[in-house]
C-alpha cells in the first residue's frame, strides 16, 4: 500500500504544478496569481475538495498527443466561503493558455450539474485564451454544453463569474448569463473580437484595455458589475456580495442579531434634503444612514450612476436597494438606469431578497437619442421587474416622484408592499413648473405682468399638489413619516412581511420586453 500511496501523492503533486514552474512564473511577471492561489484566497481556509485532478484531454491532432497535462487546463471542486458550500472551477492559464477542450468543458458542466442538485451557488474564475484550436468543433460544443447549464441554473442557484485574465470570443457569453461579473483592472479582459480583428473590420486601432477592460465594461457597457484594482481585492470582494445572498431559490440569505430596541432617532436624515427642490444632493448619505453599520455593498457603481443598486442589510436582514441618484442627471431615469436596475431587481426577487426602493425622480430622460434608442421599452423592463417581483416590497419616496417615473418606481398600483413618504416628497404628473405653465397657460399670457402671474400661480400650485398628502389621502401611501424615525419604520415593514405570500398567474414564463 506504501508504494500506491505514493504513486498517489507523486501523482498529485505534479498535478498542482499545472504547466510547470516556468509557466507559473510567467503568470506572477503577469501580475496574476495561479489557479490554486485564486482558489486558496477565495475559499475558507483547508476546506476546497477537487475532483477531477487527473482528467486528460482525448485529442491526438497536431501534436496534442504529445502533451498531456493532469487536470486539462481547470481545477474543479467544491469548498466553503464564509462556512457555506459553493462550486467552483478556476481556469489555469500555465495549461494550454487556460484553452477550453472538450474534456475541459466536461469538468465545469460536471460541478455545475451537481451544484444545481446540492441547491449551492456557482463561482467560475475564467483566465482563459479561448476554445482550444485544436479539437475544432469538439471545443466549440464544450462552450455551448456550458451555456446551456448557464441558462438552466439562472434563478436555481446564484451564479458568479470572476474574470482574472482573457476571456474572448465564444468565452464571454457564459459570463454574460451569469449574475454578476467581477473584473480586476489592467489583467482582465473581455471581448467577442480582439484588437486586431476589430482593426480588421473597421479601421479603428484600440487598445485591449480600451476595448475590453475592467474600467470599460464596468462604465460604458455595463457587462462588468464591479471593477476592483488587483486579484486579491477582487477575491475578496466575491465573498463579501455572497454574505448578502443566499445558497438557492429555496432560501433566504443569512440573517444577523439585530436588536431594535437600542436604535435611536437619527437626526441626520433630516438635513439631507436640501430645501431648494432643485437642488441635488447624494442618495448614498440616506441609504447610509439606514444600512446597518453604515455598510452597503454598490452593484454596478461606476454604470448609469443616476440609481443605485447594491446590498446592505437592514435590522439584521439582507435587503436590495435601488434609489435614484439625484446627484447624477438630476436621478431621471434612462435607457442604462432602467436596464441597470430591471436585472438587479430580478436578481433579487429570484433569489428571496427583499426589496427597499428609494425615490427621487424627475421622469425619464427626454430627447431624440433616447428615443431612437428605445427608451419606451427599456423603461417597460423596470416597470415589468418591479410588477412581476413577490419579495417584500417597501417604497421610500424623499422627495419627487414626478408623472410615468412614479408609477414605475415600486408604487402602490404596481404592488408595492409598503410606501411611504417624507413630508418633503412631490407626488405629481410633472414639475410644478411645466404643470403651470399648461395648466394657466392662458390666464398667464393674458396677464399684464406674465412674470408675476406665473409666480403666483406657482405658489399656489405647490402648496396644493407639491406634498405627499393627497396622495395618502387616497391610499397610495401608507404614511408620511418623519426622517428621523425611518429605520424603525423600514425594519417593522420588513419585519411584517418577512413570510409574505405574493403569486403570479400560473404560466410556462413570461416576456419581458428585451
Amino acid at each position: 500500500m506504501k508504494n500506491k500511496l505514493d504513486e498517489l501523492s507523486e501523482k498529485k503533486e505534479a498535478a498542482k504544478l499545472g504547466g510547470g514552474e516556468q509557466k507559473i512564473k510567467n503568470q506572477h511577471g503577469k501580475g496574476k496569481l495561479t489557479a490554486r492561489e485564486r482558489i486558496e484566497l477565495l475559499v475558507d481556509e483547508g476546506s476546497f475538495d477537487e475532483i477531477g485532478m487527473f482528467v486528460k484531454h482525448r485529442a491526438t491532432d497536431f501534436g496534442l498527443d504529445k502533451q498531456n497535462y493532469p487536470g486539462d487546463g481547470v481545477i474543479t471542486g467544491f469548498a466553503k466561503i464564509n462556512g457555506k458550500p459553493v462550486a467552483l472551477f478556476s481556469q489555469d492559464f500555465t495549461v494550454f493558455g487556460g484553452s477550453l477542450s472538450e474534456t475541459h468543458a466536461e469538468k465545469i458542466v460536471k460541478i455545475m450539474k451537481l451544484a444545481m442538485k446540492a441547491g449551492i451557488p456557482i463561482i467560475g474564475l475564467n483566465d482563459s485564451g479561448g476554445a482550444r484550436i485544436q479539437e475544432g468543433v469538439n471545443s466549440l460544443g464544450g462552450y455551448a454544453d456550458i451555456f446551456l447549464l448557464n441558462t438552466l441554473a439562472s434563478g436555481v442557484v446564484p451564479q458568479i463569474s470572476v474574470i482574472l485574465g482573457p476571456c474572448a470570443g465564444g468565452a464571454v457569453y457564459s459570463p454574460a448569463i451569469t449574475d454578476f461579473v467581477f473584473m480586476t483592472r489592467k489583467t482582465s479582459h473581455m471581448f467577442v473580437t480582439g484588437p486586431n480583428v476589430v482593426k480588421t473590420v473597421t479601421h479603428e486601432d484600440v487598445s485591449f484595455e480600451d476595448l475590453g477592460g475592467a474600467d470599460t465594461h464596468s462604465q460604458k457597457s455595463g457587462v462588468a458589475h464591479f471593477a476592483f484594482d488587483n486579484e486579491i481585492e477582487t477575491l475578496l470582494n466575491v465573498k463579501r456580495l455572497l454574505s448578502y445572498i443566499p445558497q438557492n431559490f429555496k432560501e433566504k440569505a443569512q440573517s444577523f442579531d439585530f436588536n431594535i430596541e437600542t436604535l435611536k432617532e437619527n437626526d441626520k436624515l433630516c438635513s439631507i434634503i436640501p430645501d431648494n427642490p432643485n437642488k441635488p444632493y447624494n442618495m448614498r448619505d440616506v441609504i447610509l444612514n439606514l444600512a446597518d453599520d453604515e455598510d452597503f455593498f454598490e452593484v454596478h457603481k461606476y454604470y448609469a450612476e443616476n440609481i443605485i443598486c447594491g446590498f446592505a442589510r437592514l435590522g439584521g436582514n439582507s435587503v436590495g436597494i435601488v434609489a435614484n441618484q439625484p446627484q447624477v442627471l438630476a436621478g431621471v431615469l434612462d435607457i442604462n438606469a432602467s436596464v441597470k436596475s430591471a436585472r438587479f431587481v430580478r436578481f433579487c426577487d429570484a433569489f428571496n431578497i427583499p426589496l427597499l426602493v428609494l425615490v427621487d425622480v424627475p421622469g425619464f430622460l427626454p430627447g431624440t437619442e433616447q428615443e431612437w434608442n428605445g427608451i419606451i421599452r427599456h423603461g417597460a423592463k423596470l416597470l415589468f421587474a418591479f410588477s412581476e417581483a413577490t419579495v417584500p416590497k417597501v417604497t421610500l419616496i424623499t422627495r419627487k416622484a414626478y408623472g410615468g417615473a412614479y408609477d414605475v418606481m415600486n408604487s402602490k398600483h404596481i404592488r408595492g408592499d409598503f410606501n411611504y413618504a417624507w413630508p418633503s416628497a412631490e407626488i405629481a404628473v410633472m414639475g410644478p413648473k411645466g404643470a403651470v405653465e399648461i395648466i394657466f397657460k392662458k390666464d398667464i399670457e393674458s396677464s399684464q405682468n406674465p412674470e408675476l402671474e406665473l409666480e403666483r400661480k406657482l405658489n399656489e400650485y405647490i402648496q396644493k399638489f407639491a406634498n405627499p398628502y393627497i396622495a395618502a389621502e387616497r391610499g397610495f401611501l401608507d404614511d408620511v413619516i418623519a426622517p428621523r424615525n425611518t429605520k424603525k419604520v423600514l425594519i417593522n415593514a420588513f419585519e411584517l412581511l418577512r413570510d409574505k405570500v405574493d403569486l403570479n398567474p400560473r404560466k410556462k414564463h413570461n416576456n419581458i420586453p428585451l
